[in-house]
């Protein structure tokens, strides 16, 4: 799997990989996955989402081997001066560097941007940090748990329940994580355009604040405001999933059209012009709690499947409730062979999603599975660091082989 060739988007574009946790390192796969060749730099005890088990050898746990792949791995104690060596000439031959070490932490091992630039003035420097840096919080170390408490999202689940609590995902995280690695893809454009390189400073709380009001900044979109914040709909206790006669369905009746037929089936056919809460999208949102406890009432006439063949029928989007489990069998992620099982070197067959986007001339791939530590010092510095746990740096500045 090693051998095969890039042929994504970004065949060709190097990139040089400070990061650690999940936000950073699900970018910087995205980006190898669409063809970047992704050099990870790592302590000597690793990426911390290495010792999340289950494993079958310390070291590989599956959430860093999920957020990994693609990439190379390098060991190195930036804290010495040889260790900084190796990582800035690395740094001369990237186009692309994405950090989510803190800023000074980065100005004192001389990787910050302006040191970086002296040695590659094309260089993108991506810093993806907690708050921004012209802010009082600036600086502040932040984890998925502590975003989702700040940007709100925690405290929409206690809107709706009455107890602020975590999303079950490490939803900022990986919503950051899209924003950096556009943010990386946008700079190559420009770059590609102008010849100019640029640092990027990607904050995760002022993204998962626009990302959170996108959808509930409501009536404070306007100055003075004109109505209260929050999306009803989305905050409402009712909104569902909804049980049926032997499990829980999702669905969603939006649309006027939805409306009239789904009425039909469920024997109250005039119900949009006969009460005032139905008769429209904006009335229906206004009255979303009555709209919810209505849809509970009705589905329990009926099972799943005879639910989903009634509403995929009239065209109302529905879907089953389903475990983690149930997705491993979902038909649809089967029909479109979105889950691969795959000889790892070290860990066996293991099981990866691919890279869900499908590009007509540019193929995102799979080409490496994650690295253990320091896999590839050799490949990378040289052969005299082949199985060095730190290497110091090499006699000659070290090129990124192919």
């Amino acid at each position: 799997m090693a051998s095969e060739q890039a042929s994504g988007p970004l065949r060709g574009v190097r990139v040089l990989d400070l990061t650690t946790v999940v936000m950073g390192p699900s970018a910087t796969q995205l980006l190898g996955d669409l063809g970047a060749d992704v050099v990870k730099i790592e302590s000597a005890g690793g990426d911390s989402m290495r010792w999340i088990g289950p494993w079958r050898h310390a070291g590989m746990g599956p959430m860093f081997m999920s957020a990994n792949r693609n990439k190379r791995s390098v060991v190195l104690d930036l804290k010495t001066p040889q260790g900084k060596n190796a990582a800035m000439v690395l740094a001369a031959e990237a186009d692309v560097l994405v950090s989510n070490v803190r800023p000074k932490g980065l100005g004192r091992l001389g990787l910050d941007y302006n040191g970086v630039r002296r040695a590659n003035s094309r260089i993108i420097f991506c810093s993806a940090v907690g708050y921004g840096s012209d802010g009082p919080e600036s600086g502040k170390a932040v984890y998925d748990d502590l975003m989702q408490a700040a940007s709100g999202i925690a405290g929409l689940f206690g809107a709706v329940d009455g107890a602020p609590r975590y999303a079950p995902v490490n939803i900022c995280d990986r919503i950051v994580g899209l924003y950096v690695a556009n943010a990386v893809t946008s700079a190559l454009y420009h770059r590609a355009m102008t010849g100019a390189g640029q640092d990027i400073e990607v904050p995760m709380f002022e993204t998962m604040a626009q990302f959170v009001l996108a959808d509930h900044i409501g009536g404070a979109a306007f100055v003075p405001p004109a109505g209260e914040m929050g999306y009803k709909r989305l905050l409402s206790r009712s909104r569902g999933p909804y049980q049926t006669k032997d499990g829980y369905l999702s669905l969603v009746v939006y649309t006027d059209k939805h409306w009239r037929a789904f009425t039909r089936i469920v024997g109250c056919p005039d119900l949009l012009d006969s009460d005032e809460r139905f008769r429209s999208q904006e009335t229906r949102t206004l009255h979303a709690e009555d709209v919810g406890h209505f849809l509970a009432g009705h589905l329990p006439a009926r099972g799943n499947k005879e639910w989903l063949e009634i509403l995929h029928g009239i065209d109302i989007p529905a879907s089953p409730v389903n475990s983690l489990d149930q997705l491993l069998d979902d038909p649809h992620l089967k029909a479109v062979d979105f889950f691969q099982e795959i000889d790892h070197p070290t860990e066996g067959k293991v099981l990866v999603c691919r890279h869900p986007v499908r590009y007509g001339n540019s193929k995102a791939s799979i080409r490496r599975l994650a690295p253990n530590l320091g896999e590839h010092n050799g490949e990378i510095l040289g052969a005299e660091f082949a199985g060095e746990p730190t290497p110091a740096a090499p006699a000659s500045p070290p090129k990124i082989a192919s």
